[in-house]
């Protein structure tokens, strides 16, 4: 089989202008156009749509996942393309790629062998320029803290105390932990400081969470930088800067147009990490994909319990927004992996280890179907070394469970290998609902109780322990007022403990919080579990490496 690259080289796209108006009923006008295959859309157009009725929204997540992933982003797509061709007006709404994995170790983010949104290239590089004006707002805002208290420092901010970082779009892990202002009294007062990547930005968490230019403007207002030394929160406002990094993001929040392999149309924008943020592209493009298509295909990073935790207690409580429906992505290898089989003997068959490891899915299961309210259906996204014999066992099981699997080939097979996932979504859909939806917990808990009942409710914790760092930096927090927050845990994908050796489906751990940092302007609360890292290095071996330009222009090495 071809490679993803050359796949998406060879593909023929149409202008992009035919896909807007012939799949969603867009003029030409109300389009920004970036070449000939991507756009963005104008706001202005799509506020003129509030009128519109939503149409139905189905997330995409999955079980616990293999280092490798287990093709979230594909099955979207490929759903997708299959529910365009059973002629539904559908379209997916996926995060933008950060150029950190592009180059590090994972590659691109735009699906996979026939399940691809395009132009491949363009999306997994510099795509709209959406990440650089990011970059640029958040580093303004930087060089603001910076300078104020070069020039007298009004506020009184305590420098120590500055938790505002700069940013970059690649993985530097020189750049982690960096001291700023050397050279004397004209470059200001020397301080320690750090980058992240653009995606951990809590920019980037905003971006994805505002509806308009002035909730954007109002949210940046609200970021808290620092804090004096009376121990009072400065903000972006307190330093005038929300003005100006709106102003840089102006024409970044309109939503990117692209469009499938099969011609299906694609929003692609906003991509915050899944960990220390949300891990959802953004509301904007997904309210406008509700009010031009009729069923809207989104995913949500990592396992149904990060992700799909995320986009309900975060995107949905924030939004407004409710899906109706979850496909949860398995794989056979997933389940053998959870089943004790280690990853190099993933290719054997092993159907007790399935058996085994179905403890972790069904977890997922009653998460999604009991916790969240949200209907479920199983894609058995299907690789070729899984046997009838695997793929047939987990049919078996879920239907234990009292939920349909489908196996699906979309990645060899494009939106035909996804027909049969497609027509059970489209059966679920026109069911009614036998859930309510919910939220993991209620607004006006602790910010405590949040974080147990995420642990004790969806990762079967036997109780939670803090650093006492962590505990007075949450203890500050809700003196400062913003105990309604929701929390976002940032913790390992691997495993529902924080220990990512530890599989399938563990009960009676322990959730040890050891730094909690607050994102006013995004407007949650992260509570940060095991070592997680907001600027990744690079491999011994990086995807750059691979990555080559052809005399004739064309990209190479991309995956």
């Amino acid at each position: 089989m071809q490679s993803d690259i050359e796949i998406a080289n060879a593909a023929v796209l149409r202008p992009i202008r035919e896909v807007a108006q012939e799949t969603l009923g867009i003029g030409e006008e109300h389009l920004v156009p970036y070449g000939h295959h991507k756009a963005k859309v104008d706001i202005g157009y799509l506020t003129s749509l509030a009128d519109r009725p939503l149409g139905r929204l189905v997330l995409v997540t999955a079980l616990s996942p293999t280092p490798p992933g287990e093709g979230k982003t594909t099955t979207t797509v490929g759903l997708t393309d299959a529910l365009h061709g059973l002629g539904h007006r559908a379209m997916a709404c996926l995060r933008e790629p950060s150029m950190g994995p592009v180059f590090g170790m994972k590659g691109g983010a735009a699906g996979g062998g026939w399940s691809q949104v395009v132009p491949m290239t363009d999306i997994n590089l510099h795509f709209t320029g959406d990440f650089a004006a990011i970059a640029a707002a958040n580093n303004l805002l930087s060089a603001l803290i910076d300078n104020h208290v070069h020039h007298g420092n009004e506020l009184d901010i305590d420098v120590r105390s500055v938790t505002w970082k700069r940013v970059v779009d690649t993985n530097d892990r020189a750049l982690r932990e960096v001291v700023v202002a050397l050279g004397g009294h004209a470059n200001g007062f020397p301080r320690e400081d750090g980058f992240d990547i653009v995606v951990a930005s809590e920019l980037m968490a905003i971006f994805c969470l505002t509806e308009s230019w002035a909730d954007l403007k109002r949210r940046i207002g609200d970021i808290v930088v620092g804090y004096t030394r009376a121990m009072t929160p400065v903000t972006a406002r307190d330093l005038g800067a929300e003005g100006a990094m709106a102003a840089l993001l102006r024409d970044a929040l309109a939503p990117n147009l692209v469009q499938t392999l099969e011609g299906a149309p694609a929003f692609v924008h906003g991509g915050p990490f899944a960990n220390i943020a949300h891990g959802c592209s953004s509301v904007m493009a997904t309210r406008a994909g509700l009010r031009l298509a009729d069923i809207v295909v989104t995913e949500a990073g990592f396992g149904a319990d990060l992700g799909a935790e995320k986009f309900v207690d975060i995107k949905c409580r924030k939004s407004g927004l409710r899906p109706d429906v979850a496909v949860v992505v398995a794989t056979v290898r997933a389940l053998k992996y959870h089943g004790g089989v280690p990853l190099a003997d993933l290719g054997r068959e092993d159907v007790g280890a399935v058996e085994a490891g179905m403890a972790n899915l069904r977890r997922h299961l009653a998460n999604v179907r009991e916790v969240y309210g949200i209907p479920a259906v199983v894609a058995v996204n299907r690789f070729p070394t899984d046997t009838d014999r695997e793929v047939e066992r987990v049919v078996e099981l879920v239907a234990d469970e009292g939920v349909r699997a489908f196996p699906a080939t979309h990645f060899a097979d494009g939106g035909n290998g996804a027909k049969d996932l497609a027509e059970g979504v489209l059966a679920s859909l026109a069911e009614p609902s036998p859930y309510e939806f919910s939220y993991t917990y209620d607004d006006d808990l602790s910010l405590t109780a949040k974080v147990e009942a995420i642990a004790t409710r969806l990762y079967g914790a036997g109780l939670v322990t803090w650093d006492a760092r962590a505990r007075r930096r949450l203890q500050r927090i809700e003196r400062d007022g913003y105990s309604q927050l929701p929390v976002c845990i940032a913790k390992t994908q691997y495993s529902f403990s924080t220990d990512p050796a530890e599989l399938g489906a563990p009960t009676g751990h322990e959730l040890h919080v050891r730094e909690v940092r607050l994102s006013a302007g995004a407007g949650f609360v992260v509570v940060v579990c095991g070592d997680i890292m907001t600027m990744p290095g690079l491999p011994r071996e990086p995807s750059a490496a691979r990555i080559d330009l052809a005399d004739d222009g064309t990209i190479l090495g991309l995956s």
